[in-house]
């Protein structure tokens, strides 16, 4: 009995050392807010779930799923501006920074803003963003994708939302292939919006991301534009 117990503390402990070991490698490969996101976080409120940037209540607020291995707070400048023109912006947390493990995270914000919000994520978070979309459409108001579209779960060319899918001409990270092919799944209703010079890790603020393009505008540059299509979506969609 005493041999058997030792066995199943090796066993045990060999088995945390790994996971251990397997979240030291994710995290490594995490990518982290710039200097400029850091101060602008410095605003929010940071909980376990969400980081919040406080707009009006009146106003219709942002769920946001960040891109895979994204630090959350790498999106805090544009979300930030976006906020100051009375949208509170919710940057979702999620286990490993991956939305993927979480889809449906975004029923952590309060039940009273999401009877107003439109919902939207980066890259792969843009992905899971729009499956939860599908599953919950009470208070919903739109859908958003920041390089990213929506897969057959995620599908939304059945309803009557708005969308908008903002796309960067540097990206270098994005299927295009892929996105090309996922209009199909898109809303009627969809602004087509595309950042001249800008690419994938533009639409965070985050350094460069393995594989993309160097983009020809500066990341203050495409964060300015990322906030100011985003608001004239939501200014759109809300009057």
């Amino acid at each position: 009995m005493k041999r058997r117990t030792k066995v199943v503390w090796a066993i045990l402990i060999g088995l945390l050392v790994s996971l251990a070991a397997g979240y030291g490698v994710v995290k490594a490969k995490t990518y982290g807010p710039s200097q400029a996101a850091q101060t602008a976080v410095k605003t929010a409120t940071v909980t376990s779930n969400y980081t919040e940037f406080k707009g009006q209540a009146s106003k219709t607020a942002i769920v946001f799923y960040p891109g895979a291995l994204v630090d959350p707070a790498s999106y805090s400048s544009w979300a930030k501006r976006v906020a100051q023109q009375g949208h509170s912006v919710y940057l979702m947390h999620f286990p490993l920074d991956l939305a993927v493990l979480a889809g449906n995270r975004a029923d952590k914000v309060p039940s009273k803003v999401r009877r107003n919000y439109v919902i939207g994520g980066h890259s792969l978070g843009g992905v899971m963003a729009s499956r939860y979309a599908v599953k919950h459409p009470r208070g919903l108001k739109g859908v958003f994708y920041l390089a990213s579209y929506p897969d057959k779960k995620g599908r939304l060319d059945q309803t009557t939302l708005p969308a908008l899918s903002m796309t960067a001409s540097r990206d270098g990270v994005l299927n295009w292939s892929h996105y090309r092919q996922s209009k199909v799944y898109l809303p009627a209703h969809t602004t087509l919006v595309k950042i001249m010079g800008g690419n994938h890790a533009g639409f965070g603020s985050y350094g460069p991301q393995k594989g993309d393009r160097p983009a020809t505008l500066t990341n203050a540059q495409q964060q300015v534009k990322v906030s100011q299509y985003l608001t004239r979506w939501l200014t759109k969609i809300t009057e």
